[in-house]
């Protein structure tokens, strides 16, 4: 008796939380409203069996739970309920099936009237295409993809010359205009997934998949990978922006055309190599792993990387200079830092690219001293491995504990109502006995660290090096 009252409570528990739930999906932001239409059939249906099964396992322990002195009937089979179940199923897996393939097959259908836009993807990145004035798009093959030529276009073929590419995370569509999304990718299975829209669809090494819908509000909407494509998959994210045609042709107006970006590559000058650089890093993926900014990523960030000493996972010590960066670009694994994954894959860039790359990291280095910058890059690889970082934020989102981002010279208040200023004195006395001194709104969950003087040393070079980033900025620390 007491399972068949748990049996029914869940039978109503989960009916009240499906009616009073606040999760609902939002209002679709294309033509596919009918996608939310499948989706409630197919909730009704399972929701009718869940019900229907649940409250008949109820029903039988009451009716036939055990009492003295009674036996169940022998009946080996009931043609007639055998056959009832076969028509209750048959339909329930119609009712399933049949609006999803409906849907489906619209999905696919695109009119005649709707323009093109391709999507490529690779690890952990998205890039786009347009067509140009022609209205057609140029041949693609993996064998033409290179630093100058991301997507791979065929440098020969007269009808991908005047292509637009958008080689960032950002797209754009106008309004109430039906538009085919071919999608691609160049290394392994993607899925490109809008919610509001309603639209997924994966992405398949060596095919060309296609759907097509049409905006219908305007907004900015975001972009995911919904296919686990390896450890920076939750990174990959984009942007598309709904706007009035009017717009969106002024936009695509200022975006480079494939012939563009092939003269631009085959004559670089020496004022832009940094530009080629960044550019190259972008259309690479090598910014999805490594910040210029300094902040934590899954890879070394770049900022201040030039000139400074990594420890290794084989417990070794390197130099970064030109030729270990070329070697780590070559042969990411012959030389891995420690505190990072072994994910990053070897690139083969020609001289001038590399070239490119290496002045994009060599300009990344700060003003400060080269001995302090070099005791700040000690203080944050001291913090990486002592697990610091797991709830001291250097970028200003807060966590466990007090930010690191403008914290050195601010004024903290302390849970007994006392204010202190954060200086040496105090982050020594934070660290070897955190108890001593906890800054209000904060949880006494800090161990004591007992750390040497020169890592003392290191790591409050590290939370000065950080300091003037965000002190100014409100909000940047509790």
């Amino acid at each position: 008796m007491t399972l068949a009252i748990i049996l029914i409570l869940i039978v109503v528990a989960s009916v009240l939380f499906h009616l009073l739930s606040p999760w609902h999906a939002t209002a679709a932001a294309s033509n596919w409203g009918s996608i939310d239409t499948t989706l409630l059939i197919t909730l009704l249906i399972t929701g009718i069996f869940f019900i229907a099964i649940t409250l008949f396992m109820a029903v039988a322990i009451i009716r036939y739970r055990h009492k003295e002195g009674r036996r169940a009937a022998y009946q080996p089979e009931n043609k007639k309920l055998e056959w009832w179940l076969i028509g209750i199923t048959t339909l329930g897996i119609i009712g399933l099936l049949a609006p999803g393939l409906v849907v489906y097959d619209d999905f696919v259908r695109v009119p005649k009237n709707a323009h093109e836009l391709e999507v490529v993807a690779q690890q952990w990145q998205w890039a786009f295409r347009f067509p140009g004035q022609d209205g057609k798009l140029g041949k693609s093959d993996v064998k033409w993809v290179n630093a100058g030529n991301p997507l791979g276009l065929d440098p020969n073929d007269p009808l991908g010359q005047d292509d637009v590419l958008i080689r960032n995370n950002e797209v754009r569509l106008p309004l109430d205009q039906p538009v085919k999304v071919l999608l691609r990718s160049k290394d392994v299975l993607h899925n490109f997934y809008i919610p509001q829209i309603r639209s997924k669809m994966d992405m398949v090494p060596g095919m060309v998949t296609h759907f097509w819908f049409t905006p219908t509000k305007l907004g900015k909407y975001e972009v995911l990978c919904a296919e686990y494509c390896g450890v920076a998959h939750y990174n990959m994210r984009g942007t598309m922006i709904v706007e009035e045609p009017a717009a969106f042709a002024q936009w695509l107006n200022k975006q480079p055309t494939f012939a563009q970006t092939l003269r631009s590559a085959s004559k670089p000058s020496q004022g832009s190599i940094l530009e080629h650089g960044r550019q190259l890093a972008k259309n690479s993926g090598c910014l999805a792993c490594h910040s210029l900014d300094g902040s934590a990523s899954l890879g070394p960030g770049w900022k201040d990387l030039y000139g400074r000493t990594e420890q290794l996972v084989d417990g070794s010590s390197v130099h970064v200079d030109e030729a270990y960066l070329i070697e780590s670009i070559r042969d990411p694994k012959a030389k891995l830092v420690q505190g990072y994954p072994p994910v990053m894959v070897p690139y083969t860039f020609n001289q001038e690219d590399l070239n490119a790359l290496l002045a994009l990291i060599k300009s990344l280095i700060s003003a400060a001293p080269s001995a302090t910058r070099e005791l700040a890059a000690q203080g944050r690889q001291l913090a990486e491995t002592q697990g610091c970082l797991v709830c001291h934020s250097v970028d200003g989102k807060p966590g466990v504990g007090p930010t690191w981002l403008g914290l050195y010279g601010k004024t903290e208040t302390l849970t007994d109502g006392t204010q202190v200023a954060v200086d040496e004195d105090y982050l020594k006395t934070s660290i070897g006995d955190p108890s001593a001194v906890i800054a209000k709104g904060f949880a006494p969950a800090m161990p004591a660290f007992a750390l040497k003087d020169e890592e003392l040393d290191a790591l409050i070079a590290f939370i000065k090096s950080i300091a003037d980033e965000g002190g100014s900025k409100p909000g940047a620390a509790p």
